[in-house]
């Protein structure tokens, strides 16, 4: 069993999910797939949080309507057969309904956790469809099933453990199983996240939880460098780190890796690999309790 975590931007266009199914079909090897949301949906249903706090509803609305047309673009250019899209474009519409009856009713931190829970929802049942019209097996399960914080927000693995290995064996025949990055429920069962970079933390947790042969985090970087590529020319990837090591440079604000995301996988020695997901051939960076 392998964890592959795909971020917003590998998930953010069509063409980039057809990379990732590309990655992901590679060999026969069972897999959980975790998702972020489509790169700038968090970001737009948290402007329509802050405009639904203030009580700016039609501004709110302007901005649902915003984000839904890019929805219906992205789901256009995602499916070739009308079935699949009528598939996809319910899910999606699904979605939107809940986000719009947001509208005009109170609204409060609870109701923005939900809000922020869409994007992932979305993503993931966007790309399990698109999976199934390519001829790929998989299952869609549900992080809001086993993903869960305890009264201090911290993870309840006593729960989370048994719980994703019932949904495992219910699904042993399946070697492609999709599921959402970030979203989890509270110690009040309310819909809650694991804050923002979450799905690094997902991915993270799972694996331990199933004692994966290893956590891959693929982004638009081949791994670690001595230096972020996006600011500053001719970097080199660091082929390999100890877990010590990449917690610290996570720490003190490397923008590839969720500072929580470590801990787990040291605690259960399960190796981590940085990979691009633009650039799936390339070597990465293998984090692991070697030094």
């Amino acid at each position: 069993m392998r964890v592959l975590k795909f971020g917003g931007t590998s998930v953010g266009k069509p063409e980039n999910m057809q990379m990732v199914s590309d990655i992901i079909n590679r060999d026969d090897e069972q897999k959980i797939v975790v998702l972020s949301a489509v790169s700038g949906t968090t970001n737009s249903l948290v402007a329509i949080g802050e405009e639904l706090y203030k009580g700016y509803q039609a501004k709110a609305l302007l901005l649902v309507d915003e984000l839904y047309s890019r929805y219906e673009l992205f789901l256009k250019n995602l499916y070739k057969k009308d079935e699949f899209y009528q598939r996809g474009k319910s899910a999606v519409d699904l979605q939107f309904a809940e986000i719009r009856g947001m509208i005009g009713e109170p609204f409060t931190d609870k109701e923005e956790r939900v809000l922020l829970s869409k994007g992932e929802l979305m993503s993931t049942q966007m790309f399990s469809w698109f999976l199934t019209e390519n001829g790929f097996d998989n299952n869609l399960i549900w992080a809001l099933d086993f993903m869960s914080v305890d009264e201090d927000h911290e993870p309840d693995m006593t729960a989370i453990r048994p719980k994703l290995a019932k949904i495992l064996d219910d699904n042993r025949q399946k070697n492609l199983l999709i599921t959402q990055g970030y979203i989890c429920r509270n110690a009040e069962d309310e819909v809650d996240n694991l804050k923002r970079g979450g799905s690094d933390y997902t991915a993270s947790l799972i694996g331990a939880a199933v004692n994966a042969k290893d956590i891959q985090i693929w982004t638009d970087i081949d791994g670690m460098h001595n230096n972020d590529p996006r600011i500053v020319d001719k970097t080199a990837p660091i082929p390999h780190i100890s877990f010590d090591e990449a917690a610290e440079l996570a720490y003190f604000g490397a923008k590839i890796l969720h500072p929580a995301t470590i801990r787990p996988a040291m605690d259960f020695k399960i190796p981590v690999r940085l990979l691009n997901t633009m650039d799936p051939e390339a070597a990465g960076t293998i984090i692991s309790e070697a030094k």
